[in-house]
């Protein structure tokens, strides 16, 4: 009988030299930059490495083949329609704030920083922020006197200029501007534990979010930029090479920055279509499907061939018994 062995790797930009053995049936990849670290620290043959996108659950599969092209006259009327179902204006732009199940990540700053840069821009606005398990933010944020936020934060005259990155694509420069006398209108929706991450991300424009590869993966399926804030160091720091190579986003630390950027990208629709385009290419909704798919075909190939050995087997032993059944009658 054959034991088979199989890995799929969860990260995005790398990994430990140890993932990549030469002995497996199959190893399954989340990225060429991964594929790299594969063979050049690892010892799995080129022929049993799979590029097969990092496995996301099902929903986003789903929200994704509805969704379709976000930017399609179909993808908008969908994206309406999901943003009607979550209470959500048809007519703002929609910045999703994530921080984790236990919504961690310094989320009310980077709430107040990107109110403050959205209002001041001129722009309407819904921040949809996910506290998970946090109630204490939840509750923060809900009793916020968003006014005095503003009010605080000393408003500069003109914003500063911006050169965005795509990885080896074409950089974009855009050059400094007035900010508008008018202000934009900003809500906070602040959220419990939700379980549909999927169609916020659909009904989303940006997401502000840490650099977990689920996250990343799941924001590329459904074609939608990411502002990351934080990683862990160790792994998750490739996962924010990937965002930066594949140029569907940026990363910030500071709660300021994140917010002016996110506020030129809304304003700015060329750069939003580019991340959008961007992040379709390299997203695989189906990713978790086809893994196991490819794991069953292959299980199933290993399982007849077993069965046919053991077949085999049993006809040599019946052939000898009966051998031995013939010399002793003769």
């Amino acid at each position: 009988n054959t034991f088979l062995f199989f890995t799929v790797c969860t990260d995005l930009g790398s990994g430990h030299s140890m993932w990549f053995q030469k002995d497996v049936e199959k190893l399954y990849l989340a990225s060429d930059q991964l594929f790299r670290v594969a063979r050049s620290r690892g010892q799995t043959p080129e022929d049993k490495i799979v590029k097969s996108g990092l496995p996301i659950r099902q929903e986003f599969a789903v929200q994704a083949e509805k969704l379709g092209d976000r930017s399609s006259a179909s993808g908008i009327e969908y994206q309406n329609s999901v943003r009607t179902e979550l209470g959500i204006s048809t007519t703002d732009a929609v910045v999703l704030l994530m921080g984790g199940g236990e919504g961690v990540g310094s989320l009310n700053l980077i709430t107040e920083k990107i109110f403050t840069a959205l209002t001041r821009n001129g722009l309407n606005a819904t921040i949809c922020v996910v506290c998970g398990r946090n109630e204490t933010l939840k509750t923060q944020l809900n009793g916020c006197d968003w006014e005095a936020v503003l009010k605080r934060e000393k408003a500069p005259l003109k914003s500063s200029g911006l050169l965005f990155g795509f990885g080896k694509k074409k950089k974009v420069s855009v050059e400094p501007f007035e900010l508008t006398e008018k202000k934009g209108v900003v809500k906070v929706m602040a959220l419990g534990f939700t379980t549909q991450i999927a169609e916020y991300m659909v009904a989303a424009d940006v997401l502000v979010s840490k650099a977990g590869p689920g996250t990343i993966a799941e924001a590329a399926s459904l074609s939608l930029p990411v502002m990351l804030t934080s990683f862990l160091p160790g792994q998750e720091a490739g996962n924010v090479d990937f965002v930066l190579e594949h140029g569907f986003g940026d990363y910030a630390e500071d709660p300021s920055i994140i917010g002016d950027k996110v506020a030129k990208w809304l304003r700015f629709p060329n750069l939003m279509q580019k991340m959008v385009v961007n992040a379709r290419e390299i997203g695989r909704p189906n990713a978790a499907a086809e893994i196991v798919l490819d794991i069953g075909l292959i299980a199933e190939k290993w399982m007849s061939l077993n069965e046919a050995q053991s077949s085999f087997e049993e006809m040599k032993s019946m052939a000898r018994c009966g051998s031995g059944e013939m010399q002793c009658h003769g």
